[in-house]
């Protein structure tokens, strides 16, 4: 497969910076200094871009050109924000391995690094070298993977490493805990890493490298990431946009890829954990809570104390990060990016900006648009998002790839909307690239126009010098909020890796249809009911009460309880149980004997309330 840096393509000449008072302000600074810094890299970073950086313009023209020439830029504005190397971090002072948010110290202040963002842009240079072949990366993601081993170990305000302290959100750079108020814990951290650095131990496990590195560096960080993400699932968080808490789609989603990742990573090195494919099943059905059938789109956050519409540029993130090439099927339980449910979605989320953003007015509705996070944002004012604009054209190259791999593409009754947008012609109904009517090619050939669009839209933005900041002005277009964002830089490059056609590995999702008959509503509290009783061979405890949930009181409907965990020393019976939130409830345990005799407890009912959606509890007791 042709990389997009193994051919010598000269990079585009710096821009002369724009004019600013006598003294810059430091983002100005560091934006001029982007191609600058480039000159400065290793060796192998140059074997990497295809050869020398010299001034011109790339040999290709139009949108294809300009792609070349900045991705080139981009994967510069990537290293440059990574370690003790890069020109903008080290600058700086980060540590080894650490993955700047950005170089941008006021107004905002981003100078820290994310666990999310660092473990998305270590995915997009890992991918990138698995598609170009070249190895010079391998030392970012060495350092990458100590420096996490040596954060996950940092106490923080979220906890310890033992308990809680994984869903630390961000860090200071030089491996301390950032201490100060913030939206904690944040639980799609742990899960991205844990899959992009099964992804890296996959690959070193396939080359000549060391085993050692693998197993006495990555797999302890990959196994306490599946840990968390195990115990911590079903528990509210703040979302990847680090303001609202509650249940997070993109973090359910990513969470279910990382579980089923992880349950085939440790079978292939003889360490099976079995109960991560388990959880990844329940997890999987949970996913389908977010799905909003009436509306016909994702709720990207439940079981949360605000009233936003649910359509956020945080679902069309989840589809591509959760992408798998080696899907045989559009499959619309994990929202793959070419199912029914996840276009239509992306239709309802674009098409929430086409008229609350001035560069967007008069854009036909078959064109694409500038896409921000929810139209209801007023982060510096609401503004589209680099990164969220390049994932809405990255969804559709995944797409693509599907229906071009399997020369097949369906249209259904729910994703009608998204075609007859930009294919008025579009039926429901199954086309083949055999077909003799061409309707194939010619819908392969209006998304590809339709997701080249979003590409336009970020090379109408981006300044000539090729920086990308975190949003553009809804108004003029002009950069705005932090410059140099690490984690835009890195879209650009996944964007253009997939309109290309190069796709990460697979990480074998198929087969895994959720049995979600009894699937419980987000808004769930799972509580545990714990009751310490010695009983006798052939007995049974169970907890029946003053719900539905728990048998309405009838001991033939009320819930059993499991011996798993009694022992000789403690004879406990346990059992978690999915109540409505925010509900107080009476209860009380029984036995029942091996004849079918009940035995209650004596005493008054136990009472309780169940807390905050999507929490969980334990209710502890000794049989009275």
């Amino acid at each position: 497969m042709q990389s997009a840096f193994s051919e010598k393509r000269p990079l585009l000449p710096t821009a002369s910076p724009e004019a600013s008072p006598a003294a810059p302000t430091r983002a100005q600074r560091c934006r001029g200094l982007l191609l600058p810094a480039a000159v400065f890299l290793t060796v192998s970073y140059l074997v990497l871009l295809g050869g020398p950086i010299e001034p011109g313009v790339s040999p290709r023209s139009g949108l294809d050109g300009w792609i070349d020439a900045q991705e080139r830029r981009s994967l510069a504005g990537v290293l440059a924000n990574i370690g003790a190397d890069g020109s903008h971090s080290g600058e700086e002072g980060a540590k080894a391995g650490i993955v700047i948010a950005s170089p941008s110290t006021s107004a905002p202040n981003y100078l820290y690094t994310w666990t999310r963002d660092a473990a998305l842009v270590s995915k997009a240079l890992l991918d990138n070298m698995l598609a170009s072949g070249n190895s010079s990366l391998a030392k970012t993601l060495d350092d990458y993977a100590v420096a996490q081993g040596v954060l996950q170990h940092v106490s923080n305000p979220s906890g310890t490493f033992a308990k809680g302290g994984l869903g630390e959100p961000k860090f200071n750079i030089d491996y301390t805990a950032f201490t100060e108020n913030w939206g904690r814990p944040q639980r799609d951290g742990p899960a991205l890493r844990a899959t992009t650095l099964i992804g890296y131990a996959n690959h070193l496990a396939t080359s000549s490298a060391s085993t050692s590195f693998i197993s006495s560096t990555l797999i302890p960080i990959i196994e306490a990431d599946l840990n968390y993400v195990q115990t911590y699932w079903n528990q509210t968080g703040f979302d990847l946009w680090e303001e609202v808490r509650g249940s997070s789609f993109f973090t359910t989603a990513v969470q279910h890829r990382a579980l089923v990742e992880g349950a085939a990573f440790f079978a292939s090195v003889g360490r099976p954990r079995p109960t991560y494919a388990t959880t990844a099943d329940s997890v999987l059905c949970f996913l389908q809570s977010y799905w909003n059938e009436e509306g016909q789109h994702v709720v990207s956050n439940v079981n949360a104390m605000e009233s936003r519409s649910g359509l956020d540029g945080n679902s069309i993130l989840a589809s591509i990060h959760t992408f798998d090439s080696g899907s045989t099927t559009c499959d619309r339980d994990s929202f793959q990016p070419c199912s029914d449910r996840a276009l239509v979605n992306h239709k309802a989320v674009v098409d929430s900006f086409r008229e609350i953003y001035a560069i967007n007015k008069g854009i036909p509705s078959s064109e694409a648009v500038a896409v921000g996070r929810y139209s209801e944002d007023v982060y510096y004012g609401g503004h589209p998002w680099y990164l969220i604009t390049l994932a809405a054209a990255e969804q559709l190259y995944l797409a693509l790839h599907t229906w071009e791999k399997n020369a097949e593409l369906s249209i259904t009754a729910t994703s009608l909307p998204f075609f007859s947008q930009i294919y008025s012609p579009a039926t429901v109904g199954t086309f083949t690239k055999k077909d003799s009517s061409a309707v194939f090619s010619e819908i392969i050939r209006a998304v590809r126009t339709y997701a080249d669009g979003f590409f336009s839209v970020v090379e109408k933005y981006t300044p000539e010098d090729g920086s990308l900041a975190e949003q553009f002005d809804r108004a003029t277009g002009a950069p705005l909020s932090a410059s140099d964002l690490t984690w835009s830089y890195a879209s650009f490059i996944t964007a253009a890796a997939a309109r290309r056609g190069e796709v990460p590995l697979s990480w074998k999702s198929d087969g895994r249809a959720p049995a979600c008959a009894a699937t419980q509503s987000p808004a769930a509290v799972l509580v545990t009911f714990d009751e310490v009783v010695e009983t006798v061979y052939g007995e049974t405890v169970f907890v029946v009460g003053s719900l539905p949930e728990l048998g309405n009181w009838d001991p033939e409907a009320g819930r059993r309880l499991s011996a798993d965990s009694y022992t000789a020393e403690k004879h406990l019976w346990t059992r978690a149980i999915y109540l409505p939130p925010s509900t107080a409830f009476e209860y009380k345990f029984i036995r029942r004997d091996a004849d079918g005799r009940v035995r209650w407890e004596s005493g008054p009912n136990r009472s309780s309330t169940t807390i905050f959606p999507g929490e969980s509890q334990t209710l502890g007791a000794v049989w009275q």
